[in-house]
C-alpha cells in the first residue's frame, strides 16, 4: 500500500498539476511560507522523503504493523512505521529501476 501510493504522489501523472503549483509556490519568494511549499516540494520528488510521510500517515490513520508486532507504543510506532514504509518502498523502487535499466 505504501509503495503504491507513494509512487502515485510521486510520478502519477493525475498529480502533475498539484506538484507544479506547489513547486510554484515555493520558488516564489513573495508568498508567505514559501518554505513550507519548497519542503513540500522537495517530498514529491523523492521516492524515499515521501513514503517516510505516507508511513507516517497509514501507521496513525490505517495499520500499524509495529504496533501490532512488536507491541511499541502507538506514539513510538508511528515514528517506526514511517521508517518501515521507507525502507519498504526504497527496496521495490530499487528492484523496479533495476529491472527498468536492464530492460533496454
Amino acid at each position: 500500500m505504501a509503495y503504491g501510493m507513494t509512487n502515485i504522489l510521486v510520478y502519477g501523472s493525475i498529480f502533475n498539476g498539484t506538484r507544479k503549483f506547489i513547486k510554484e509556490m515555493g520558488d516564489d519568494k513573495v508568498i508567505p511560507f514559501n518554505g513550507f511549499f519548497n519542503f513540500v516540494s522537495g517530498i514529491l520528488t523523492c521516492m524515499m522523503c515521501c513514503s517516510t510521510w505516507v508511513g507516517f500517515f497509514l501507521g496513525f490513520f490505517v495499520y500499524s504493523p509495529v504496533h501490532e508486532m512488536l507491541a511499541v507504543s502507538s506514539w513510538g510506532s508511528w515514528f517506526f512505521d514511517g521508517l518501515l514504509a521507507s525502507g519498504a518502498v526504497w527496496a521495490i523502487n530499487a528492484i523496479v529501476e533495476w529491472y527498468e535499466e536492464n530492460r533496454r
